[in-house]
């Protein structure tokens, strides 16, 4: 992890956004939140269908790569939520298409009427609130659970104060008693005659159905949920991972950039000649800056086993394979279910793959650089879900595989 001195001054280090989950064979107060281990659903009486963790390669069980209690208080109050993600252990099955898919359960036990609150307003009061220096517990303690830097408070992933804890509370945004006083609405009268069209309505009527596909904000169409289909018994499914806990948790602190110049530097004088379009590619191709960047912003903090800052950019392995173009071009695919749009929630390092096969002794483990995580942004809840039951929606998940030439 990067070094960190409680009487550093400003400006000798770099805070994120970003919380690290780390693995631990101690679960202390906190057994939800792991990497490996068998999944534990928020109603086992009420399991998703076995569906859900089929491969779409080989359609053999997959296993248990992570599981983490997501609830969120302030984004989505009374709101019970868990994040799965699985893998596919046959070796013929990696690197495609299908093979690693990611779940998110979700439990609503109060209809909220009005807007939950504008986090994005509150992000600078409680960064400064995460500060060392300020008054109070950070963001971390509060909403996440992580101790703050320097700190050595409680198990950030303890259920007392972690969203990913089982725990919830009443929702303190429900909606205000309607006023007894308040006029009703005059109700508008009503036509005998139907409505004409407008010019801008018949205009779209008319439009091409492939134009008016472009309009869609990248939503995939509604796909119908898979068919019921109850798990095997456990001796009949693959080995699982061992299970490691998700016990410690803290904000990313970066060490500063230095602004030396090597003593070994060139200096170019200033009417030198630019260089060529040739040079600057034989340049660009023999230095992949996405990866290093990957590789310097993992080394700070090498133990880390997820990155999770909902809303937030993941950290690409890649800028040039199928998920690298789409995050960097466009955007991960919307919600089937809600027509909505997704978001980064979190990803998988590469760290986690030594943790979770460090009893393993076969030389042919698994093989991606990272795996990173949308949900929907509303977290909406499967059609037809009543008030108090879980709810089961396949998520996405972009898969960067590591790259041939990075592995010898």
């Amino acid at each position: 992890m990067a070094a960190y001195d409680s009487d550093s001054s400003a400006g000798e280090f770099e805070e994120t956004n970003v919380l690290l989950g780390y693995a631990s064979k101690d679960a202390d107060e906190d057994t939800i939140s792991r990497i490996g281990g068998r999944p534990e659903w928020l109603d086992p009486e009420n399991p998703p269908t076995a569906a859900f963790a089929r491969c779409k390669v080989c359609k053999g069980m997959m296993v248990l790569l992570l599981q983490l209690n997501g609830e969120l208080p302030e984004r989505f109050p009374g709101h019970d939520r868990r994040l799965y993600v699985f893998a596919c252990r046959r070796s013929t099955c990696r690197r495609k298409e299908g093979s690693i898919r990611a779940l998110r359960s979700v439990r609503v036990w109060k209809e909220v009427q009005n807007e939950p609150p504008k986090v994005e307003a509150k992000e600078a009061e409680k960064k400064e609130q995460r500060k060392p220096d300020a008054a109070g517990p950070g963001l971390g303690e509060a909403l996440f659970g992580a101790k703050p830097l320097g700190g050595a408070s409680a198990n950030p992933f303890s259920s007392n104060a972690n969203p990913f804890s089982s725990s919830s509370s009443n929702n303190p945004f429900g909606s205000p008693p309607a006023n007894p006083f308040s006029p009703k609405p005059e109700k508008p009268a009503e036509s005998s005659q139907p409505a004409e069209p407008t010019e801008t309505e018949t205009a779209v009527k008319s439009l091409p159905k492939t134009f008016a596909e472009t309009l869609s904000l990248n939503v995939p169409p509604a796909q119908p949920p898979p068919p019921a289909e109850p798990w095997p018994e456990a001796a009949s499914q693959p080995k699982p991972y061992p299970t490691l806990y998700l016990a410690d948790a803290e904000y990313e602190t970066l060490d500063p950039v230095s602004t030396k110049v090597p003593e070994n530097a060139r200096v170019e004088a200033a009417d030198a000649d630019e260089p060529s379009a040739l040079d600057r590619e034989a340049f660009e191709s023999s230095m992949d800056a996405t990866f290093q960047k990957f590789a310097d912003r993992l080394s700070q903090n090498p133990d880390q086993v997820i990155r999770y800052e909902f809303a937030g950019t993941p950290l690409l392995y890649s800028k040039t394979d199928s998920v690298g173009e789409k995050l960097t071009k466009s955007t991960m695919p919307g919600c089937p279910n809600c027509g909505g749009r997704r978001t980064f929630e979190v990803q998988l390092t590469p760290h986690a793959i030594t943790e979770l096969e460090a009893d393993d002794l076969s030389l042919e483990g698994m093989e991606w650089g990272t795996i990173i995580v949308g949900v929907c942004e509303k977290d909406c809840t499967p059609r037809h879900t009543e008030i108090g039951q879980v709810g089961y929606l396949e998520e996405w998940s972009g898969v960067q595989w590591e790259e041939l030439s990075k592995m010898k």
